[in-house]
């Protein structure tokens, strides 16, 4: 990389850090280029020269986060825990995640949403099922989900189970979901019956 596409890229996470910071807090609607160029250290010339038009900004400023994201999500599931504390830490992360992102899309101009759920879909199938392959995969080297299991079934007990600490991230409920998340993992893998049970 010579020096004009390193400064060139410098720029683009400056625009990229101030976009997601400003949408994400005010909205798509109530933020404008300028706003945006004065926070991220540009001219509004240059955000357009790069980008060419603000919802395209917006689109790709939401995919870097989501990368970026998705990065620590890979991070954890190499990191070398067992596979039960690799799903604790994902499952946590993803809360957080989605409730930002279910906080953001009511901001998003409705004539417009059908494309951003589009784009959304578009990047899970590309590279959010990939990574949960991965995951089901470790999962079932390790043990912790049996071997008949498909990646579908799995997927949806994964999300099935994600989705109710995610209402209890939405209902302030954060530490407690935090705080019992052991027991949790324990219902998620176990089920009531529990561990010792199963082993009989």
């Amino acid at each position: 990389m010579n020096g004009y596409e390193r400064r060139k890229q410098k720029k683009m996470e400056q625009i990229f850090s101030a976009s997601i910071e400003l949408f994400f807090k005010y909205g798509f609607q109530k933020v404008s280029v300028n706003e945006i160029a004065h926070k991220a250290n540009v001219s509004p010339a240059t955000i357009y020269n790069y980008f060419g038009t603000k919802e395209q900004l917006y689109t790709d400023s939401l995919t870097n986060w989501l990368d970026k994201q998705l990065a620590q999500y890979e991070d954890i599931l190499n990191s070398g825990l067992s596979f039960l504390e690799i799903t604790k830490k994902i499952m946590l992360l993803e809360a957080e995640n989605l409730k930002i992102l279910a906080d953001e899309f009511p901001k998003f101009p409705s004539s417009d949403l059908r494309g951003l759920i589009q784009m959304m879909d578009g990047y899970s199938e590309q590279k959010v099922v990939p990574f949960f392959k991965k995951f089901v995969a470790l999962g079932k080297q390790e043990g912790y989900i049996r071997k008949d299991q498909t990646e579908e079934i799995i997927m949806r007990y994964f999300t099935m189970f994600q989705n109710e600490l995610v209402r209890n991230w939405e209902g302030s409920n954060q530490k407690w979901t935090t705080e019992n998340m052991d027991q949790l993992m324990e219902l998620f893998f176990y089920g009531v019956a529990g561990r010792a049970q199963l082993q009989e």
